[in-house]
This record gives structure tokens, C-alpha cells and sequence, in this order.
């Protein structure tokens, strides 16, 4: 779908004045028609041939309809369509607390999103930098902004679980990862656009506020595209062999997205996880022109 935008949409008003004309014109091809039932006709329409009606007719309705497209271009119409774009830099942030061992997704909610993310590095342009940020407790950057997709390959495949929720964090260091971004050798002084796509199951219980980091993010133009992975009925067994529920929060997941101007998906399985990354990337990928 192409959407339309207009410069100057208030002159569209004009239009009005299209009903208008085609309602006096019937009202006095009318009148005339009854007119000239009442009267017997002169020496002078006796001699010229009259017009056919119908051609009278198809030239004045082909005057108004000019007149509309002369006012709809009067309006300025600005058309758009989707384009590749040469550059980007996307931020894979991947929640890596222990509730990501969970089974409700085969097979645990971790390993389904590393093949996710695996995949989504394929269908990303080969010009985009992609960088890798794990978090729990704690966040770090596990691999820089770069498009060396081997590098990527490693950081995703040596994930590894930790305690704790720290989404805010998870946010911030993403952040901190777009500042190492190389620059553009054929443009230097240029500011590539960005994204931060965040996999997370759980609501975060440690760190600074999520949604304050989801602000700051916006500030920075930065989108955030949350995926809230796993189902209401997941868990995971504890110390004492025990059964801990660790449901997904989308409250919290929503919140991040609508802040920081991004968009929040939910995944309950790997073939839907994959169409959310497919999404994602068309979304990231293009830009409209």
C-alpha cells in the first residue's frame, strides 16, 4: 500500500463547488426542457439543426470533472513508496535471565531465540550494522556494531543464563553500543538511522526504569521493537525441584515500545517469533520516499 499525503488538504474545500455547478446545470437543463414543451419553436431553430442533447451534456460534465482535478492538483498530492535503505544500525538486545530457560517454547524460550535472531541477521540488507547486546542482572555488549555476520553468528550461539531481570539496563547499553558504530566511509559526517530490537519474557526487577530508558531512547531517535517471548503458562524449576511460573509481562513490554515511538509484537512459539522478526525487518529495512 502507497499512502497519500496532501501539502495544502484545506483547498480540497473547492471541491465543494463541483456538486454545486453540476446541481445549477441539471436545474437549468430542466427548466429549459419544460420551457420548450409550452412553446411552438421559431423560423430560426427551424432552419439551424439543433445540438443533440447528449452532447451538450458530456461537454459540461466533462468541464466539471476537469475542474475537480484541477483543484485535487491544486491540493498538491504527495505520493509515497517504500525503498531499500543503504544503512542502518540495528541493536539485537536478547533477555538472557533464567526464566529464558523455560520449556513452554521447544526447545527452551533461549535456545528458540537464538535460531530467531540467527535467522533474522539473513533477511537484514548486508550493509546494515547489526550489533548483539545480552542482559539480566547486568548488560553488556557481546559484539560492537559491525557487518561481519560471523561475528554476530558467535555472539548470538555463546548467550548464556544469569539471574535477575534488568530490561532498563538491557536499554541503556544498547544505547551505549550505537555510540561505536563506524562511520560511513563514503559519507563520514553522516548519522546512519537506528533500531533497537528487544526479546524479553519477564518484567524486570532490577536496574533503572525501563520505560525512563525507553524515553531517553526516543530523545536519541532511536525506535525500540519489543517481542514479548513465551507463553502465560511457562516456568521453570527451582533449586528445590519446584515449579516457578514465569509468565510474559506485555504491560511492561508495551510500555518500552509506546515510549520510545517503536512497536511492541508477541511470539508464543519459534514459527511465530520468525514472522515478527520478518516484520520487524521490513519495517527497519525500508524508509518511505
Amino acid at each position: 500500500m502507497i499512502p497519500t499525503d496532501y501539502y495544502f488538504p484545506e483547498r480540497l474545500w473547492a471541491l465543494l463547488a463541483v456538486p454545486v455547478l453540476a446541481g445549477v446545470y441539471l436545474v437549468l437543463a430542466w427548466q429549459k426542457s419544460r420551457a420548450g414543451t409550452r412553446r411552438a419553436p421559431g423560423s430560426l431553430e427551424l432552419l439551424v439543426r439543433k445540438q443533440a442533447a447528449w452532447k451538450r451534456h458530456v461537454a459540461v460534465a466533462a468541464s466539471i470533472l476537469s475542474l475537480a482535478s484541477l483543484v485535487v492538483a491544486w491540493a498538491m498530492p504527495r505520493g509515497y513508496t517504500l525503498v531499500p535503505r543503504d544503512r542502518a544500525t540495528v541493536v539485537i538486545a536478547i533477555d538472557v535471565s533464567k526464566s529464558m530457560e523455560a520449556e513452554d517454547v521447544k526447545p527452551n524460550r533461549l535456545a528458540a531465540a537464538q535460531a530467531g535472531a540467527e535467522n533474522f541477521l539473513k533477511i537484514l540488507p548486508a550493509g546494515f550494522n547489526v550489533a548483539l547486546v545480552a542482559f539480566a542482572g547486568t548488560a553488556s555488549v557481546l559484539v560492537p556494531p559491525t557487518t561481519d555476520r560471523g561475528a554476530m553468528l558467535a555472539g548470538i550461539q555463546s548467550l548464556q543464563l544469569a539471574p535477575s531481570t534488568a530490561i532498563g539496563e538491557g536499554i541503556y547499553t544498547s544505547l551505549d553500543a550505537l555510540a561505536l558504530v563506524p562511520p560511513d566511509p563514503n559519507n563520514p559526517g553522516s548519522t546512519p538511522p537506528a533500531a533497537i530490537v528487544l526479546l524479553s519474557d519477564g518484567a524486570s526487577n532490577l536496574g533503572r526504569s525501563s520505560a525512563t530508558a525507553a524515553t531517553d531512547s526516543k530523545k536519541k531517535g532511536v525506535p525500540i521493537y519489543t517481542i514479548a517471548y513465551g507463553t502465560p503458562g511457562g516456568y521453570v524449576v527451582d533449586s528445590r525441584g519446584q515449579q516457578q511460573p514465569v509468565p510474559v509481562d506485555h504491560a511492561e513490554l508495551q510500555k518500552i515500545a509506546d515510549n520510545s515511538g517503536g512497536k511492541k509484537f508477541s511470539a508464543a512459539s519459534s514459527s511465530e517469533l520468525k514472522k515478527v522478526y520478518d516484520s520487524i525487518a521490513h519495517q527497519i529495512g525500508y524508509q518511505k520516499v
